[in-house]
């Protein structure tokens, strides 16, 4: 491998979402002893659930698994409604780590559906998220992800709404929008869109340097829709050869020339750091970056709570005044060193 030059783009790997996600995991994981339970795949990028597995986490596709009275953790993609009440009725500590851009979208069907539309949504089958959304009112959603679902779908009388599922591509959602918006030109769509800002960066990036790339790495899992949509981008974009990892040992040995490098948003960056070792580029990396993002989600408000008890009999027990002591501090510590640090 004769890497002259990489392209990293920015932003990259890890957003919000996800960092608020794995923060309040690792934080259930030191507040509780194991097992700790969380529905689903807090995130999907297999290195992070086995990271956690490794502390004790039993991750379950059904709630009904999770004994009575066991803390549980909800993923970051959104669950069912039926899901949310089965863990808060289990007896034990439940934290729901939904995205806040994902609960946006619920609320929209929720309000929508009560309002006698009938909703036209955009997202993969099967995914997680698209099947926590459509279940906040199934008899009212109709799933798409092409123009030819879209012209499938049967006349309605009632109200139509335009609904997404916030991880796809821009150009995989913009086709099915002008399909969906032909056939009801007087759909209701919300006012900001459903599409995560962090995947709208991610992509931008990507477009960016993917043209002058004789090769595209992008670090992340399968089941990601996100990661999966960067590869799919890169090749649209120009680039030739577009290479999807989950660790830097995937790699070829073959690449050379000027390489670009980005993460789907389930990525930590010290993965991003270990392909960035492996390339060794002769000239260097250079980061070509679009936009800053300084958003941050906090813990879910239960978790915030349980993290300041935490503190304040940790201050009794050092014989401090707890009211003069700082709350942990969940901003100043990324998601990435939360992982390290677990390992």
């Amino acid at each position: 491998m004769t890497v002259d030059q990489v392209l990293l783009a920015a932003p990259r790997g890890f957003c919000a979402g996800v960092e608020m996600a794995i923060k309040a995991l690792a934080a259930m994981v030191r507040a509780f002893e194991p097992p700790v339970y969380c529905y689903h795949e807090i995130v999907h990028n297999r290195l992070v659930v086995q990271r956690f597995e490794d502390m004790g986490v039993i991750f379950v596709d059904d709630i009904s698994e999770v004994p009575e009275g066991r803390p549980v953790m909800l993923s970051a993609h959104g669950s069912a409604p039926e899901v949310v009440t089965a863990a808060s009725d289990a007896g034990g500590y439940m934290v729901d780590a939904v995205c806040p851009l994902v609960t946006k979208v619920h609320h929209e069907v929720k309000v929508r559906a009560g309002k006698g539309f009938q909703i036209v949504y955009v997202g993969h089958e099967g995914h997680e998220e698209a099947v926590g959304t459509m279940a906040v009112a199934p008899e009212a959603i109709h799933r798409v992800e092409s123009i030819e679902e879209v012209e499938a779908l049967p006349e309605m009388d009632a109200p139509t709404a335009l609904l997404a599922q916030t991880t796809l591509s821009h150009r995989d959602w913009e086709s099915v929008q002008d399909a969906a918006l032909e056939r009801w030109p007087d759909m209701w769509t919300p006012g900001r869109s459903d599409l995560c800002f962090a995947t709208t960066n991610r992509q931008g990036a990507l477009v960016e340097i993917a043209p002058k790339c004789d090769a595209m790495i992008v670090i992340g899992s399968a089941n990601s829709s996100n990661t999966m949509a960067l590869a799919r981008l890169a090749t649209e974009s120009g680039c030739e050869r577009v290479f999807r990892v989950n660790t830097a040992d995937e790699l070829p040995d073959d690449l050379s020339g000027t390489v670009g490098v980005t993460a789907g948003a389930s990525a930590s960056e010290e993965l991003v750091e270990s392909v960035l070792n492996r390339l060794d580029p002769q000239n260097g990396v250079s980061e070509v970056r679009i936009t800053e993002e300084d958003e941050y989600f906090p813990p879910p408000r239960r978790l915030r709570d349980l993290l300041g008890a935490i503190d304040a009999a940790t201050a009794l027990s050092l014989g401090r005044d707890p009211s003069l002591s700082p709350p942990s501090g969940d901003r100043q510590l990324g998601a990435s060193e939360v992982l390290r640090l677990l390992g």
